[in-house]
């Protein structure tokens, strides 16, 4: 019996111009009636996250900021802040690096400690509310998420060597589509944020399913007993599939959805 269902959001459950197919809406309302918890895990933050589900959004929970928001029920299981510490070390880090542009984000606005022309919007690196620092923020905002804009044409894995080199005692560094850098505290990820709802519902691994496609799912894909991947997934990760499914155009994981509301209804 599956119980839980994980999903990420980019590349995944949405479709190739970044929106929700209707379908999903009803899908997951049916999950609900099931007792199956369906998650929308994701880089992008909770009220973000909400907004896209707002037809269902009591109905469903959240890993939000890559591990860094827990939401069952619509109680906060887990708020993960950035160490200011940490934080000021990842500012040098970057600021050594022509070619690296960090971004910072609280529940509501992104800091971008570089010139906005330096940034690629892709996926969900859209840069809402943004406001131009030249230091990090005070220690009074709590950062819940880091991004690096790396903005060269290639060898973006150069840079994440680098960033672990330096940084790794304190961070976890993950590519993100052409352009991008994931950050996370280290210790802190997607799986991280499913292990929580899965002792909040008393839930085991062989009971969950999760989707994905880029290198910050290969955590929780990981971690749970059915690891299913995107067929526009990079190729690391469909190596550790449990299935290679269709692809996010296809709705794919909205076919997944509909067999396992058929096979366990």
């Amino acid at each position: 019996m599956i119980k839980l269902v994980a999903s990420d959001m980019d590349g995944t459950l949405l479709d190739e111009n970044s929106e929700l197919p209707e379908e999903t809406f009803d899908l997951i309302h049916q999950m609900h009636e099931q007792g199956i918890v369906f998650v929308a895990s994701s880089g992008r933050r909770y009220g973000t996250l909400r907004w896209f589900f707002e037809p269902v959004a009591d109905e469903m929970d959240y890993v939000g900021s890559l591990g860094c928001q827990v939401y069952a029920e619509g109680k906060l299981l887990d708020r993960e802040v950035f160490s200011t510490l940490a934080i000021q070390k990842l500012f040098r880090t970057c600021s050594a690096f022509d070619c690296l542009h960090l971004v910072l984000y609280d529940q509501e606005h992104t800091y971008l400690l570089d010139d906005l022309s330096h940034y690629v919007r892709e996926l969900d690196k859209d840069l809402p509310n943004a406001q131009r620092m030249y230091d990090p923020p005070s220690p009074g905002i709590s950062i819940i998420k880091a991004a690096v804009c790396y903005d060269r044409a290639s060898d973006i894995m150069d840079m994440v060597y680098v960033l672990e080199r330096e940084l790794g005692e304190w961070f976890t560094f993950m590519p993100s589509g052409s352009k991008w850098i994931d950050v996370t505290p280290r210790g802190v990820n997607k799986a991280t944020g499913v292990a929580q709802l899965m002792r909040y519902y008393g839930i085991t691994p062989d009971e969950v399913i999760a989707f994905g496609d880029s290198m910050n799912d290969y955590s929780i894909l990981r971690f749970v007993g059915h690891p299913y991947v995107m067929g526009n997934a990079r190729y690391a990760l469909k190596q550790i599939a449990e299935n290679v499914i269709g692809t996010n155009e296809e709705h794919a994981v909205q076919q997944e959805m509909r067999r396992i509301l058929a096979d366990q209804g």
